[in-house]
């Protein structure tokens, strides 16, 4: 997709350069955006997420999708050594300004730049749907986690209830890009974000493809009434 940098969105097909450079034009208003448009839910759902881990001090987890590294502050606060990784050079340089002391690295789902059984619990926060082998990331994830050790993913989702599924993919496909005009940097990003969004699986559907990839005991947990769903999984 041709645009300029900062009206540059990815197309469903998610080529990494194009998911790169679109999270490099939103990451310097990108935590704020965030919690404008999930109406500060964001900050449950990263306690969520840490919850779900189980993390003990002196563990090791991998936040892979990292971006400003808010979610990997937020993991760190458990006592584990938590370290994040993501694609954009947009989102690391901004949280490296704003984080310092959070370890922020260059890093490909699919290509991670860590040896086998790394770590003890790897997690990855609205980043799984952005990647274009949904399948190979779950599979890399594992090699990178030890036998024993745990996954959550945490993503949008399909809520369960239908009269409140209209009303939010309403929001979805209508109102988030017109709020996001008024606090994004690049509000255009926010359309790819909506198209996204409806496209994923449900989850049923991500639960059988992370069972697929080499995870046990999979389960999921919705998070306000499933906008969001938390799914779990043991490394085999």
């Amino acid at each position: 997709m041709s645009r300029t940098p900062q009206g540059q969105r990815a197309s469903l097909d998610k080529q990494p350069h194009e998911v790169a450079a679109m999270f490099d034009g939103v990451a310097a208003r990108y935590d704020l955006t965030n919690t404008v448009l999930s109406f500060g839910q964001d900050r449950f759902w990263r306690r969520a997420t840490r919850a779900a881990l189980g993390l003990r001090p002196g563990e090791r987890v991998l936040d892979v999708g990292a971006g400003t590294g808010v979610s990997t502050e937020e993991l760190a606060h458990s006592g584990a050594y938590a370290v994040g990784a993501d694609l954009s050079l947009g989102m690391l340089h901004a949280g490296k300004r704003t984080r310092p002391e959070v370890p922020l690295l260059a890093g490909d789902a699919l290509r991670l730049p860590f040896a086998d059984a790394s770590f003890d619990a790897v997690t990855i926060s609205f980043a799984l749907r952005n990647v274009n082998d949904t399948d190979a990331a779950l599979r890399e994830l594992a090699r990178v986690t030890r036998p024993g050790g745990r996954l959550v993913v945490c993503e949008f989702s399909t809520p369960v209830n239908p009269a409140f599924r209209t009303v939010y993919l309403s929001y979805l496909m209508r109102s988030l890009p017109a709020v996001a005009r008024t606090v994004s940097s690049n509000p255009d990003a926010y359309v790819y974000l909506a198209e996204s969004i409806r496209a994923w699986p449900d989850q049923a559907a991500l639960a059988a493809r992370v069972g697929a990839a080499g995870w046990g005991r999979v389960a999921w947990r919705n998070l306000t009434g499933g906008v969001v769903a938390l799914h779990r999984a043991t490394r085999e």
